[in-house]
């Protein structure tokens, strides 16, 4: 087992489940003190008690990641606690998909708060605190490249995701902080179960080149290399963990 994150700081938010547990698991794994920022706080502090339970480090956060103090309030008490903080993974989302008529101010507001403001504070808190050799990795999702029906605030979000990492690689370059973005196509997750109809998941399969989908861990391992300096030289880069799907005229 490597140990690239020996001694780093990481917050992980959205990291109680799903892909953000996936991401926290890897991370602590290779040596990292884990932040777990999730709105359900029993499961971030269960999520954390499970990594010291198998030798690792973490503190956990509850908040919503809407709001810009529950940033500055976590990151805070990482960096005045190790000293340090090293990588944020803009994880969180709330999605619900459905046609446009079907769309309500609360549908609206919950998904840009927590898919998009987060990004924002996410981002404002992380780079303050952090010195040279910083990385911020977000989790955006295929469907910022694709047109997806009943799916038109999730879309919008994850693409505007990618405009934020854009832009915050070209600010915060000079200073050796590192941004990128990971574009997941269909993950099979509780929120995917939740919300996507399974004849449907069968269907993307058929369609995807590599015939599978990507797994919780292959994401976790795309977010770790983005994370490490193996990536030193990429920033502003958003990298597509969907088989191939994407790209691929099916």
């Amino acid at each position: 087992m490597t140990r690239r994150f020996e001694g780093k700081v990481a917050l992980i938010t959205g990291g109680a489940r799903g892909i953000g547990r996936g991401i926290v698991e890897a991370i602590a794994a290779e040596g990292g003190i884990v932040g777990i920022l999730d709105r359900a706080e029993d499961l971030a502090k269960e999520a954390a008690a499970a990594v010291e339970a198998a030798g690792g480090r973490a503190m956990a956060f509850g908040g919503d990641v809407a709001h810009r103090e529950t940033f500055t309030a976590a990151v805070s008490a990482m960096k005045e606690r190790h000293g340090r903080f090293d990588i944020l993974v803009n994880n969180a989302i709330w999605v619900r998909y459905g046609p446009i008529a079907d769309i309500t101010p609360d549908m609206l507001q919950r998904m840009v708060g927590t898919g998009f403001n987060s990004v924002v504070w996410g981002t404002q808190a992380a780079a303050e605190a952090m010195s040279e050799g910083g990385s911020i990795v977000n989790i955006a999702s295929a469907a910022a490249f694709i047109g997806m029906p009943h799916g038109m605030i999730y879309a919008g979000v994850k693409a505007g995701v990618l405009g934020l990492t854009r832009s915050a690689s070209a600010e915060l370059g000079p200073r050796r902080i590192r941004v990128n973005a990971i574009c997941p196509g269909s993950v099979p997750t509780e929120g995917v179960r939740i919300n996507v109809d399974p004849e449907k998941v069968k269907l993307r399969i058929a369609k995807t080149p590599l015939q599978q989908l990507a797994s919780v861990e292959d994401i976790a391992q795309a977010a770790c290399f983005l994370a490490s300096d193996q990536s030193r030289s990429i920033t502003g880069e958003s990298l597509l963990v969907d088989g191939g799907a994407t790209h691929a005229f099916l």
